[in-house]
């Protein structure tokens, strides 16, 4: 009797192993063919980076991950104190600079502005300041500015974006310093701050396929034999190229709306060449700088021990005019 138990027991423990082993199947199943069957646009949406990098948006390279979607690079600055005390809030300035003449190709082709977009991570315990402890006049260079956490366990990684960059190339985060008083993991010392800007849209989706935003080059060696336009379920024009090869197979290239041909019928290409522009101006940055928690009374007395040092070196010179003076009237008896 005992053993039929321990063997019926056996039995829905693995009945209930194989259920929860075939949702799980059944899950990162869906999510994936989703991904595939219907990819987003490409864009310049931090956000994107929490689909491949749901704990951390920095790999153990120290790269950001937006890197793997914003293949160009292009410069990021950030400012932040020096130090700042437990406890206060201070400013974190990153600026996404970018010639706000040029224009990016949009997901339907046409031709429209750079939109850009921020991760900031800084030192654990370090957040956005709540809405009561901002200082009116930090208030009015913020704006309107929506920061969003990276996930519900990283209050200390923010992201912000899309925005228009014609308005947003200097984006202020209103950052609150932890304090080790109340908070016994946090301690005084120095910290890192990784921060990453782009600007314009991406060239690559999460699901590892190009964008329009990006060189298009030809798959097989051969004459582009034909150049003709066809229109996707969408309305958006794709151009057709068909390369006809030495063993007179033909290979047909799609190239979507934005990037423009610069090939033309009868030329003769090789495997990889360019048959469009590249229409990308965007691209990514990334800058690592450090921030000092500092600890006020260690201000406090060092403010004593200059006072100390200053009065040390007063009251020397003095002694040596004194000493002088002895000499002088010594001289002179």
């Amino acid at each position: 009797m005992r053993n039929a138990l321990t063997f019926a027991r056996l039995t829905r423990t693995a009945k209930a192993m194989v259920n929860t082993l075939l949702i799980a199947i059944a899950t990162v199943t869906f999510f994936f063919t989703s991904d595939i069957a219907v990819p987003q646009t490409a864009a310049a949406y931090p956000f994107w980076a929490q689909q491949t990098a749901p704990a951390t948006p920095r790999e153990a390279t120290g790269r950001i991950v937006c890197a793997n979607c914003h293949l160009a690079a292009k410069p990021t600055e950030v400012e932040v104190p020096q130090s700042v005390l437990p406890d206060t809030v201070f400013k974190a300035i990153v600026k996404i600079p970018y010639d706000t003449s040029v224009q990016q190709v949009g997901a339907d082709g046409s031709k429209v502005g750079l939109n850009v977009g921020a991760v900031l991570m800084l030192p654990q315990g370090f957040k956005i300041a709540p809405e009561d402890r901002i200082p009116e006049e930090m208030k009015k260079e913020v704006g309107d500015m929506t920061f969003t956490p990276y996930n519900d366990d990283s209050e200390n990684v923010v992201i912000v974006g899309p925005l228009p960059g014609e308005e947003y190339q200097e984006i202020i985060f209103p950052i609150l310093s932890p304090n080790p008083a109340t908070d016994k993991n946090i301690h005084f010392g120095t910290y890192s701050v990784h921060v990453g800007g782009n600007r314009g849209r991406g060239q690559v989706y999460p699901t590892g396929e190009k964008s329009n935003n990006n060189v298009f080059n030809a798959s097989a060696a051969g004459t582009i034999s034909k150049i003709a336009q066809t229109e996707d379920e969408d309305g958006n024009v794709k151009n057709l190229i068909s390369i006809t090869t030495a063993s007179g197979d033909v290979v047909t290239d799609t190239v979507p709306a934005g990037p423009e041909l610069i090939v033309t019928e009868g030329q003769a290409v090789a495997t990889g060449d360019a048959l469009t522009n590249n229409p990308n101006v965007g691209g990514f940055g990334q800058r690592d700088v450090e921030i000092v928690l500092q600890d006020s009374s260690r201000v406090a007395w060092l403010i004593a021990f200059i006072c100390l040092v200053m009065l040390a070196q007063v009251m020397l010179v003095l002694k040596k005019k004194q000493v002088e003076k002895v000499q002088a009237a010594e001289m002179n008896f």
